[in-house]
């Protein structure tokens, strides 16, 4: 239930919600432009809530803290922390925007040139900070705002780290802190952090709003873990062609593992992408075809593909208009392309006769896509109706992350799988049979002789 109050604060509506804390807009105090305010409410009902409740005040600890030494447009400004007995609440300049996690679906994606100048801003952001003495640690999407003016605010510095303070003397020098997905090579490993972990985190943020997707994703937290310690990032031109190759840098040194290689500071990664910022031309940007996207999204091919790995089959794949009578592939040429029927219907045969008609959602030449020697055809295939498919280059589809790679490979496997086991019932239900016999009773021309061993000296 939202309440009227909060302390002196009227409350005017909420505006976020977390695990933890709920963000209200507020009226009242010294402030009557509004301010937001985080409250939280403590438990006591266990021992567990006591303990998280004992967190929770670290945290507003070191918030409150850190809010009093920082100082910069690009930074959320903190009015005051109130600390009662059964909640505690921080008052803090109220921002009319949104976090970026709500930018980086594919479907949602900035322009280029607005990703870029945003995280220009949080570089310099980061850059102040740590002159200041503050690493942040938690930098995430989640916790940048920005509103329609792109006014860019980097918040919550409850996990902001003191580096002027020794680290066995410092409370917020504690295990597991922060996002897993952003963190640095050396956060994992809970070595000594100071402001390149952040560059790092906000390279990760940079990857993801310009691609739709993490650098690097896993189904356990333990291959992550490995990924984020162990593997190179994919190239994000080859992600999205409309970026820039040399954004393929700034992103590489930014994730560097090997901390000497990596930005030094804020500033120099921000003067990086000022040069590729000029270079990006604002009226290029062109919305995202959500007509296409639905219609991928609909065929059971790509269940298992998760939304960013449907974009990226889209870029690198041509959606062909056939007319009826064309043919899409002639039996006995060498050619790996496969297509993806959308609407219409194929027919395919071998030897001059038909196999069979495929229609929305069938793959046709698969086969020669996974023959790894010759990539021949053993089909033709030529449309029956006009026909809309999605063609498939193998050579485009190299260039696709690794996990939509995968699921490629295993939908196609599964399919010529099946394909093969219809055969193979067809053939049984004919009442044909092959017999094998073998050219000769006896082996004649290696008969095989026992000899005498050389004794042994």
């Amino acid at each position: 239930m939202t309440p009227e109050k909060i302390g002196k604060y009227r409350v005017v509506r909420e505006v976020g919600k977390g695990a933890t804390a709920t963000v209200y807009l507020c009226e009242g105090g010294d402030y009557p432009e509004g301010v937001a305010v985080k409250l939280i409410q403590f438990g006591d009902k266990n021992r567990d809530e006591g303990k998280w409740s004992r967190r929770q005040m670290k945290l507003l600890t070191t918030e409150s803290a850190v809010a009093k030494r920082l100082d910069h447009p690009n930074i959320i400004k903190f009015h005051e922390v109130v600390i009662e007995e059964t909640q505690a609440y921080i008052v803090m300049e109220f921002v009319d925007g949104q976090p970026l996690d709500q930018f980086c679906s594919f479907d949602k994606m900035l322009p280029i040139h607005r990703t870029v100048s945003i995280v220009f801003k949080c570089c310099l952001a980061l850059d102040y900070a740590y002159r200041q003495g503050v690493v942040h640690r938690d930098i995430k999407p989640a916790n940048i705002m920005v509103d329609h003016q792109d006014n860019v605010k980097i918040t919550d510095f409850g996990l902001a780290l003191n580096v002027n303070k020794k680290s066995h003397h410092d409370s917020t020098f504690i295990m597991g802190v922060g996002s897993p997905a952003y963190m640095s090579p050396e956060q994992i490993k809970s070595y000594p952090l100071n402001q390149k972990t952040d560059l790092y985190s906000l390279g990760v943020v940079l990857f993801h709003l310009l691609t739709g997707r993490l650098p690097f994703r896993a189904k356990h937290p333990a291959q992550l873990v490995y990924k984020i310690i162990n593997a190179d990032p994919p190239s994000v031109s080859q992600l999205n062609p409309d970026i820039p190759e040399q954004m393929d840098l700034i992103i590489r040194k930014a994730l560097e593992k090997d901390l000497y290689s990596r930005y030094k500071n804020g500033a120099d990664m921000a003067k990086d992408l000022s040069a590729v910022r000029y270079k990006i031309l604002d009226e290029n940007y062109v919305a995202p075809d959500m007509t296409r996207f639905t219609a991928l999204r609909k065929l059971p091919f790509f269940t298992e593909f998760e939304d960013v790995e449907v974009w990226e089959t889209m870029r690198i794949s041509a959606w062909l208009d056939i007319e009826p009578g064309a043919t899409l592939m002639r039996e006995g040429d060498i050619d790996s392309r496969f297509s993806i029927v959308l609407e219409g219907e194929v027919e395919v045969s071998s030897g001059g006769k038909r196999l069979t008609v495929m229609g929305p959602g069938d793959v046709v030449g698969e086969a020669a896509y996974l023959d790894a020697f010759e990539h021949k055809r053993h089909i033709s295939a030529v449309a029956l109706t006009k026909l809309t498919c999605l063609e498939v280059n193998p050579a485009a589809l190299q260039l696709a992350s690794e996990e939509c790679l995968e699921h490629f490979r295993e939908r196609l496997v599964t399919i010529a799988s099946r394909r093969l086991a219809a055969a193979e019932k067809k053939l049984a239900a004919s009442g044909e049979s092959v017999q094998f016999t073998p050219k000769a009773d006896k082996i004649s021309a290696l008969d095989l002789q026992l000899v005498d061993a050389p004794p042994r000296r």
